[in-house]
């Protein structure tokens, strides 16, 4: 099991930026995939983007590419979600997410508590 806590939300105007962080501890960290995902109140759990332990391989919702970036440290066991141009649909709670599959929009079944962004128009 991979304890995952995320940091970093918090409530910006529309065009800010924030860059959340994912800190990883337990087992081993360098091969998992990762993963970000939002979900507002109402809505479905989505996911906003993910990278593989290589970062060769990366998806993005459409409705952020361009603005959001994932990217890792392995040496600090930590992903980040650097998010630019923040838009007012941005808002939900964000989860970081791992999994050991290839496939990168499934299959997540381990979850941090989540950290909420709120972009004010």
């Amino acid at each position: 099991q991979v304890q995952l806590v995320e940091s970093g939300g918090g409530l910006v105007q529309a065009g800010d930026s924030l860059r959340l962080s994912c800190v990883a501890s337990g087992r081993t960290f360098s091969r998992y995939a990762m993963g970000w995902f939002r979900q507002a109140p109402g809505k479905e759990r989505e996911v906003v983007a993910a990278r593989d332990w290589s970062g060769i391989s990366t998806h993005y919702a459409d409705s952020v590419k361009g603005r959001f970036t994932i990217s890792r440290d392995n040496a600090k066991n930590t992903v980040y979600l650097q998010m630019n141009n923040l838009k007012p649909n941005d808002t939900a709670v964000y989860y970081c997410a791992n999994k050991s599959g290839m496939i990168l929009t499934i299959g997540y079944a381990n979850w941090g508590q989540g950290t909420q962004v709120t972009a004010s128009s």
